[in-house]
């Protein structure tokens, strides 16, 4: 167990309602993450990776347990945790430097000059290689050049953990490979949390500090 963990799940259960009963998501999940550290979490299609993430997240609530960030209580979304998706979820009528700018603003509105908050933006498309395309729209850009802005907005917000539901999973090999590539850099010059879900054990292997794999569902758990 780390020292000082930054993340804390503590006998996490989630149930959710069906048309044919009660079904148990999570069983009794406890681990916790030190800051700095890439933890993956992998398993099969449907054993709740994803479940287990958006309580980390605090888009959802556990039927039972709690999670801790920073040694409060996870009780919504927040800032110093920055959430990348599948789908980048980018804005398609605003250019790749005016998506990375609306988290910007959100998060940083009052506290930075707007010549701050331009430099703090070109920044983080610089580390993701894209402040060539920073005029670019959504349907201008590659499904991995989209992906990399939706990176780039997450490092935005300064987040102390950055979650990442697999984030390459819909990229061709190459593109996954170059994208990993730049997760690893960024993630060794900014020592950010990294949680990533994923079901490839290679990724997992290769991106990480520490390996968690979910049991099969329901009641899935976490064995490390």
């Amino acid at each position: 167990m780390p020292a000082n963990p930054i993340i804390q799940v503590q006998q996490v259960s989630q149930q959710f309602s069906t048309a044919s009963g009660d079904f148990l998501a999570l069983d009794n999940v406890s681990f916790d993450i030190a800051a700095g550290e890439c933890v993956s979490l992998i398993g099969h299609s449907g054993c709740g990776k994803s479940t287990l993430l958006n309580l980390i997240a605090g888009l959802t609530f556990p039927t039972q347990g709690g999670l801790l960030c920073h040694n409060r209580e996870i009780e919504g979304p927040g800032p110093e945790r920055a959430v990348v998706f599948q789908n980048h979820s980018l804005l398609p009528w605003l250019t790749t430097y005016e998506n990375v700018a609306l988290a910007v603003q959100q998060v940083f509105r009052g506290q930075m000059s707007k010549a701050e908050m331009k430099a703090w933006i070109l920044h983080n498309l610089r580390l993701v290689h894209m402040d060539h395309a920073a005029n670019k729209r959504p349907d201008e850009i590659s499904g991995g050049m989209k992906q990399r802005v939706g990176i780039a907005r997450a490092l935005a917000m300064k987040p102390s953990v950055l979650l990442m539901d697999e984030p390459f999973g819909a990229l061709d090999a190459l593109t996954r490979a170059h994208l990993q590539d730049a997760v690893m850099d960024i993630q060794q010059q900014l020592r950010t949390t990294i949680v990533l879900i994923t079901h490839d054990v290679d990724e997992a292997v290769l991106l990480s500090d520490r390996v968690f794999m979910m049991t099969n569902g329901p009641a899935a758990t976490v064995e490390k």
